[in-house]
């Protein structure tokens, strides 16, 4: 069995992403660690793209999705980057891995947090390092989970805990993860590399005839609301960029401060 490192990226980066080949395992990266790999709408094209040319080969047979650096995906660039759009690009990354006819393995070893804790969702498998943890941030800045993080979260844990996530918008450890039922695999942090090359590995010689109708019908069997439930999410981001608890929200996340919401 390849080791770890045989899934290190040796492409560049386009966009933000870089992706690179073993085999039948396709491995795509956010390669975005100054920015905490933090998405903005031609990084979420970028994904979509490389999601979509997975789709339509046939040599690929499993899909691997990481992030470069110490996280994961730490949500949507609020710097003042190219964010036009990113609420409709954000569906369509998280509707192309659901739709995805191959198993897709998230591996998470740092913050998956915002936008991060949905695109690790939509995955089929997400295994987690223990010192990783899961954030719905929206709440902090005056927006709400978007990427159909409602749908997902609600399917993996339920309700009342996706509530929770959402509304508090507190960290959810990767042994609660677990326990919750949001991840299927917990690690520790000095065997992730390991754990993570091994069930890539059995993904990518396993039953691609098999995945793929086991995948319809869990989609089926679960997520037949995503796309209703993604265009309301879509619908409240556009609502809510434009109010005043945002604007105050963005200041405070870049001066580092408490944010004084006032309900405008």
């Amino acid at each position: 069995m390849p080791s770890a490192a045989t899934w290190d990226c040796d492409g560049p980066s386009v966009n933000g992403v870089s992706v690179s080949r073993d085999g039948g395992l396709l491995h795509v990266v956010l390669d975005r660690p100054d920015k905490l790999n933090a998405v903005d709408t031609p990084m979420l094209n970028e994904l979509a793209a490389r999601f979509g040319d997975a789709a339509a080969d046939d040599t690929v047979r499993a899909v691997a999705l990481t992030g470069a650096g110490r996280a994961f995906c730490s949500g949507g660039d609020l710097t003042g980057g190219d964010t036009d759009g990113a609420e409709i690009a954000a569906n369509e990354v998280v509707q192309a891995i659901t739709a995805l006819p191959k198993p897709v393995v998230a591996g998470v070893h740092g913050p998956a947090v915002g936008y991060g804790c949905p695109l690790a969702l939509a995955c089929d498998l997400v295994i987690a390092a223990r010192s990783a943890y899961f954030q719905l941030a929206f709440s902090r800045v005056g927006l709400m989970p978007d990427g159909g993080a409602t749908a997902l979260l609600g399917a993996a844990i339920g309700r009342p805990r996706a509530a929770r996530m959402a509304l508090t918008a507190e960290k959810v450890s990767a042994a609660a993860a677990f326990e919750w039922g949001m991840i299927s695999h917990l690690v520790e942090d000095a065997s992730y590399d390991t754990q993570l090359a091994e069930l890539l590995h059995a993904v990518a010689h396993g039953p691609t005839q098999s995945y793929r109708w086991i995948k319809k019908a869990l989609a089926a069997a679960t997520l037949s609301e995503l796309a209703s439930v993604q265009a309301i999410e879509a619908d409240g981001q556009l609502a809510l960029i434009r109010t005043n608890d945002f604007r105050e929200g963005a200041r405070a996340f870049r001066e580092r401060r408490r944010p004084d919401f006032k309900g405008l």
